[in-house]
């Protein structure tokens, strides 16, 4: 608990203390990806079930909210919301056929779902198409429009300590309970009365909801979403490796390697410039390997060795 506290101070008298937009961009960026990597976590870590096409239902909470602001001028503070129950209604439809799958089956399906969604999106007109859609030029509370990055940091924050408190009340909830028996053994949570089909895809939706608000953010805050942007595998595949590297099926862990991956990839690639284009994906990629074989199950167990240590 103490540590969380001190993190949550930390956070809350950052704004104060580093006012250059670009690092306030950063950190913003970072806790997105730990609470995407969380949302993830509920169905690739607890349920066992990986995903690489969670991106679709960033996507689905993206074109939501922009689309409700563009045509019927609704407040993003209702359209996000909003575009987190579009994410989890398209979840229930494409969950019922996909949840069938196990293993490298399911992940192939959501890689094929990412692949229809964008194909849908670059055709359909009435949403932008192929070009996108943008958000309105404004200074507006109601239309979450700002100028500076300093609101977007508070609503970022505010949303990142709503997305942590609903993963660890499910996770400690009987729900979780029930997800992690489905992942360890789903015939044996069977015979043991467990209704398996009903809770993972109440991991789906509710994962795919908690994505879909993200998305709504996501699109307010960068001011812009197209197709390639929103439904891209690559962002698919980073809230699979903020996940990875932190630690799967903990509560901590997504938030630890998007704190880690997040700064070091951007930091990178400004170094780097034009001339270090995509250099980001291979220190992804260097990342997992180095974890892979140093630290299989994440970061987190860095704490756990440091307390094992402490106490002998």
């Amino acid at each position: 608990m103490r540590p969380l506290i001190v993190v949550l101070v930390a956070l809350a008298a950052f704004p104060f203390a580093v006012r250059d937009p670009y690092t306030q961009q950063i950190v913003v960026m970072a806790l997105m990806y730990g609470a995407l990597g969380a949302s993830w976590n509920l169905v690739g870590g607890f349920l066992g079930r990986v995903s690489f096409g969670h991106a679709v239902f960033l996507g689905a909470g993206a074109y939501t909210t922009l689309l409700l602001l563009q045509m019927l001028k609704l407040s993003p503070w209702l359209g996000i919301p909003l575009g987190g129950l579009v994410a989890a209604a398209v979840a229930f439809i494409v969950g019922r056929p996909t949840l069938r799958l196990t293993g490298h089956y399911f992940a192939m399906a959501t890689i094929a779902l990412l692949s229809v969604a964008q194909l849908l999106m670059t055709n359909w007109s009435w949403a932008g198409g192929a070009t996108g859609i943008e958000a309105p030029i404004a200074d507006s509370a109601w239309l979450l429009l700002f100028r500076s990055k300093a609101p977007y940091y508070w609503i970022a924050f505010g949303l990142a300590i709503l997305t942590f408190w609903a993963t660890v009340a499910l996770a400690r909830s009987r729900t979780g309970y029930y997800w992690r028996a489905i992942n360890g053994d789903e015939a044996a949570a069977r015979s043991l009365g467990v209704p398996a089909e009903r809770y993972k895809m109440l991991a789906f939706v509710l994962s795919a909801a908690l994505t879909g608000v993200w998305g709504g953010f996501y699109a307010i805050y960068i001011g812009f979403i197209d197709p390639d942007s929103a439904f891209s595998l690559t962002l698919s595949i980073q809230i699979v490796l903020v996940a990875i590297l932190g630690g799967v099926g903990t509560l901590v862990g997504p938030w630890l390697g998007a704190a880690l991956l997040i700064p070091l990839a951007e930091g990178m690639r400004v170094a780097m410039g034009s001339s270090g284009h995509g250099f980001d994906l291979l220190l992804y990629g260097l990342a997992i390997v180095l974890v892979s074989l140093f630290l299989p199950k994440g970061l987190i167990t860095l704490r756990v060795r440091r307390g094992s240590a402490g106490s002998r």
